[in-house]
């Protein structure tokens, strides 16, 4: 059986390429976009099991990304833990998504979260 798809949603790369290697440790397959443009388009391809979200994101804004993933029916039962330096943004959604983390994010703590927010087999 194949790894559950996990999308990191970042454009600062160094962070992304943390995220995308944490969560390769948790056996998730990553893939990485870098703006909220082209997370609309995967999205609208994709059924990923769990989205790392920045809300401060090029062209379309993290908490927009966020309203659509809950609005879409196909994407009910994906995973989203927002990640941000915003502690106002992250209380004003905290209650859509499904785990909030303020910056700086830890390796470790990404790692350990994940594994427990992958599906069941």
């Amino acid at each position: 059986m194949s790894n559950p798809l996990a999308l990191v949603i970042e454009d600062d790369q160094d962070q992304a390429d943390i995220f995308a290697y944490a969560l390769e440790m948790a056996e998730f397959e990553t893939e990485t976009i870098p703006d909220g443009r082209a997370a609309l388009e995967r999205l609208a391809q994709v059924v990923p099991d769990l989205v790392v979200l920045d809300l401060h994101l090029p062209y379309v804004s993290g908490d927009e990304i966020l309203q659509y993933i809950r609005a879409d029916a196909r994407l009910a039962d994906t995973k989203v833990l927002l990640a941000t330096a915003n502690p106002q943004m992250a209380d004003v959604l905290q209650d859509q998504s499904d785990l909030v983390l303020l910056k700086p994010i830890s390796f470790v703590q990404l790692r350990d979260l994940a594994k427990r927010l992958r599906p069941a087999e």
